[in-house]
């Protein structure tokens, strides 16, 4: 049996493919692509990285919205260029922490995926991966294996169990910090409530976060985006990628084959 040295380097080297995979910080479209790829490889049981995928591209024109509407109140100070340009710098640092933990997501996501895939059932795996979300992904990874579609209720255990894992170690603290650092009040207080318009959501469905640095009321909203998700149906829930107008043709012509491309590409680049 793979001793837990063994088991570490291979956590260390899906990390390291996951890290590359994930790209830069504006990379969200490649990181679409990678959530994708987990949705599809799981067997369409993984709805986490699925729903992410929406967040990911989501992203892409709210921080460009955000960019716009900082610069329009920088203006509030009309006397100082010097105060105008810190406070843009802020609000551009901030951008970029949430931009980082959408990276750091996929890049676990990806990790967790792949080495519970191979190596869920060893013995020393709980040392690499919680105890909880674990057994959901063995289940289904089990599930995978036999050909068979987990129930929407099973998937949202799955879900669950991520998504609080992400919460708790990755998303939480990091969106804590970059808010702290954010010493811009009127920016800082439409940060906290912004308003996400998924493309899978039904006419006149949006959520509009109160207190969006509250861990309970993110867990709320995701739990929501799970259910929309389900109530649409899994097929539109993915075709709906295309509403953002941001990945490539030929990712829905063959996602599985650009997948395979991109990953061969950014992986053997030096």
């Amino acid at each position: 049996m793979e001793t837990v040295e063994q088991l570490q380097r291979e956590y260390d080297d899906l990390h390291a493919q996951a890290t590359r995979l994930a790209g830069g910080l504006t990379d969200l479209a490649q990181r679409a692509m990678v959530y994708h790829h987990i949705f599809e490889a799981s067997g369409r049981n993984h709805i986490f990285p699925l729903i992410a995928a929406h967040g990911a591209l989501w992203a892409r024109g709210y921080f460009a919205f955000g960019m716009r509407l900082g610069a329009a109140l920088a203006w509030q100070f009309p006397l100082s260029a010097a105060k105008r340009r810190r406070h843009l710098d802020q609000l551009a640092e901030f951008a970029n922490a949430f931009r980082n933990v959408n990276r750091l997501v996929c890049i676990d996501t990806y990790t967790h995926f792949h080495f519970t895939e191979r190596w869920g059932h060893h013995p020393e795996a709980t040392r690499f991966v919680a105890p909880e979300l674990l057994a959901a992904l063995d289940e289904m990874h089990a599930a995978r294996r036999e050909g068979r579609e987990l129930s929407d209720e099973r998937k949202r255990r799955v879900f669950e169990s991520h998504f609080f894992d992400e919460q708790q170690h990755v998303v939480g603290p990091r969106i804590n910090d970059a808010l702290t650092a954010l010493e811009w009040p009127l920016v800082k207080a439409a940060a906290l409530k912004p308003l996400i318009r998924f493309a899978y959501f039904p006419a006149r469905t949006y959520f509009w976060f109160q207190h969006f640095d509250r861990r309970e009321e993110r867990i709320t909203r995701g739990l929501q985006a799970f259910d929309i998700a389900a109530s649409v149906g899994w097929d539109q829930v993915e075709a709906a990628l295309r509403n953002y107008a941001v990945l490539p043709i030929a990712f829905f012509d063959s996602s599985t084959t650009h997948f395979a491309q991109l990953r061969e590409a950014v992986l053997s680049a030096t």
